[in-house]
């Protein structure tokens, strides 16, 4: 069984070392794909200054397209029989793949969502209006497939290959996040939540996604649960 991690990468000088050193320290057969979306402070510079490392590859995009066109890329460019994506910044724990792949290593599930949001591991504490909109985004989408998610946001989505193969995605920026959920939710997949941690940052740290990507994600929540 080989891991797949997808990295979208858009400027994060700062953390794009330590993510990669943890990331490639989780002890499972893995291979590492990062996608830098056009970043311009410095990014680009140290990603090609890597040294070959086995599992690693590093793509370049040439200008800005979105977090979700680098997913998309990504995607297309794995070799993995289960992926998972993984943000550049230190928000989220690499070494919990571990526990999200159980479920589908036991044959229980064909995806498994992180969330932050069911309890029992290390949560910042923060930003209280992000955590409303993404309970409404949570309320919208079990309300409109029918299902009992808790965190539709969270970046760890881990899926199997044959999940990936259906899924047809076109979203170019953060509304990769709802499409990839609603596409889910559309199939007959077994879908499973596992706790995990969250160190999340403040805008001032880096954190990119704004108020409008919510309303776009609810556009998007309702767009693809009635059409494919």
């Amino acid at each position: 069984m080989l891991l797949s991690v997808i990295m979208p990468v858009y400027n994060e000088a700062g953390t794009i070392d330590e993510i990669i050193r943890r990331v490639m320290a989780v002890n499972l057969p893995k291979e590492l794909v990062i996608v830098d979306d056009g970043s311009a402070d410095g990014t680009r510079e140290k990603l090609r200054a890597l040294p070959p490392a086995e599992g690693l590859r590093v793509i370049f995009h040439e200008r800005n397209q979105g977090k979700g066109a680098a997913v998309r890329t990504g995607l297309a460019a794995a070799k993995g029989d289960v992926l998972v994506i993984q943000d550049a910044d230190l928000e989220y724990d690499p070494q919990e793949f571990l526990e999200l792949l159980k479920p589908i290593l036991r044959g229980d599930a064909d995806v498994v969502f992180g969330s932050r949001l069911t309890g029992g591991r290390p949560q910042r504490v923060y930003l209280f209006w992000h955590k409303v909109a993404n309970r409404l985004l949570c309320l919208v989408l079990n309300v409109l497939y029918n299902t009992t998610l808790t965190d539709m946001e969270t970046c760890y989505k881990m899926f199997t290959r044959p999940v990936l193969e259906t899924l047809r995605l076109r979203s170019n920026r953060f509304e990769i996040e709802p499409e990839i959920t609603a596409k889910i939710f559309k199939g007959d997949w077994r879908v499973y939540e596992i706790p995990i941690s969250y160190y999340g940052r403040t805008y001032k740290e880096g954190k990119k996604i704004r108020f409008v990507d919510g309303l776009i994600a609810l556009w998007t929540l309702f767009k693809y649960r009635f059409m494919d």
